[in-house]
């Protein structure tokens, strides 16, 4: 096989990993998304309730019923409190400690793993259809240079190639930069909601151990 055809065969496998990148971006939006769905409130309404009626209870030292309260429930508010229910008994700083890691560890690290891997698919895309660009092009060139009589159409066929390449990747960089940045803003709402009401679920047990 010589070098020109090596650079066709590669340039043809560009569509390829396009192709896989481009279904590997979408996997990881489906399951950000997923995940994001699970773990938020649906409305700012609902999240006010649950955490008043929790409230309600703790204050009440209703634990069981404040248990059952969250028990089942996959949001990541209600699975917090549940598991500040569960460890009450520990110091307060100790609680406090094992809610803030199971945050950083289960809930925000594991959406922003998705959502990084969703940053390697947007810059892949366009590296990878320039890839596929400038080996179009070195074949294209590389017809043209054995000296031999080339017709019109198969140069086309390799700059097509390079063109179709360069495509593929801005259509998959362009519509999931939007998606992310989407994802992005409903991480940090996510956020915002677990610094705003964690706190508060978190004091009772301060006060009570005082």
């Amino acid at each position: 096989m010589g070098t020109l055809e090596i650079v066709k065969w590669l340039a043809d496998a560009c569509y390829g990993f396009l192709a896989i990148n481009f279904l590997w971006g979408i996997t990881r939006v489906v399951l950000a998304w997923r995940r994001l769905s699970q773990l938020s409130f649906r409305s700012l309404k609902a999240e006010t309730e649950f955490v008043d009626d929790l409230e309600g209870m703790l204050n009440a030292h209703q634990y069981k019923e404040a248990a059952e309260r969250c028990d089942f429930d996959f949001r990541a508010l209600p699975r917090l409190c549940l598991l500040m229910i569960i460890n009450r008994n520990q110091p307060y700083q100790q609680l406090r400690h094992t809610i803030s890691s199971n945050v950083q560890r289960d809930i925000i690290g594991d959406l922003e793993d998705h959502l990084g891997s969703l940053v390697t698919v947007i810059k892949s895309g366009p590296l990878l259809g320039l890839f596929g660009t400038v080996l179009g092009m070195m074949a294209a060139f590389g017809r043209i240079g054995t000296g031999e009589k080339v017709q019109p159409s198969q140069i086309a066929d390799e700059i097509s190639v390079a063109l179709i390449c360069t495509a593929m990747g801005l259509a998959t960089a362009i519509p999931l930069g939007y998606i992310l940045q989407y994802l992005g803003i409903k991480l940090r709402t996510l956020q915002d909601s677990l610094e705003s009401n964690v706190p508060r679920i978190l004091q009772h047990f301060r006060q009570r151990e005082g």
